[in-house]
C-alpha cells in the first residue's frame, strides 16, 4: 500500500558524511512516521532514527545521537537522514521505514518499509 524509495547511500571514508532519502508513494495514517534502521550482516536490524510528522519529535539511536540528523519535506512525502562524522562501524544496509508514531519506530516497529540503501563506511 505504501512503497518506500531510498537513495543517497554509497562509500565514504569515515569522518565522512552522506545524506540519504526516502521517498513515499503516498500519505497513510500508517505512514505520518518516519524513520529509518539499519542492518549489518551477522547483526539485528537496529532502530536509528524517526521522526513524527510535525516534525517536533525526534529520537535518535545512542549510537548516531549528535552524528545524525533525521528531516521531512512533507510536500515530497520525503525523509532525509543526514549522517555526519560517519564511522566504520555506520556500515549497513540502511532500511526506510513508515508507522503511525515515531514511537513505534523508536520501538522496532514499523507498517512499511523500503528495500534499502547500503552504506559503506571506510577506514
Amino acid at each position: 500500500q505504501v512503497q518506500l524509495v531510498e537513495s543517497g547511500g554509497g562509500l565514504v571514508q569515515a569522518g565522512g558524511s552522506l545524506r540519504l532519502s526516502c521517498a513515499a508513494s503516498r500519505r497513510t495514517v500508517s505512514s505520518d512516521a518516519m524513520g529509518w534502521f539499519r542492518q549489518a550482516p551477522g547483526k539485528e536490524r537496529e532502530f536509528v532514527a524517526a521522526i513524527n510528522w510535525n516534525g517536533d519529535r525526534l529520537y535518535y539511536a545512542d549510537s548516531v545521537k549528535g552524528r545524525f540528523s533525521i528531516s521531512r519535506d512533507n510536500a515530497k512525502n520525503t525523509v532525509y537522514l543526514q549522517m555526519y562524522s560517519l564511522k566504520p562501524e555506520d556500515t549497513a544496509v540502511y532500511h526506510c521505514a513508515t508507522d503511525s508514531r515515531p514511537e513505534r519506530l523508536r520501538g522496532g516497529m514499523y507498517a512499511y518499509w523500503g528495500q534499502g540503501t547500503q552504506v559503506t563506511v571506510s577506514s
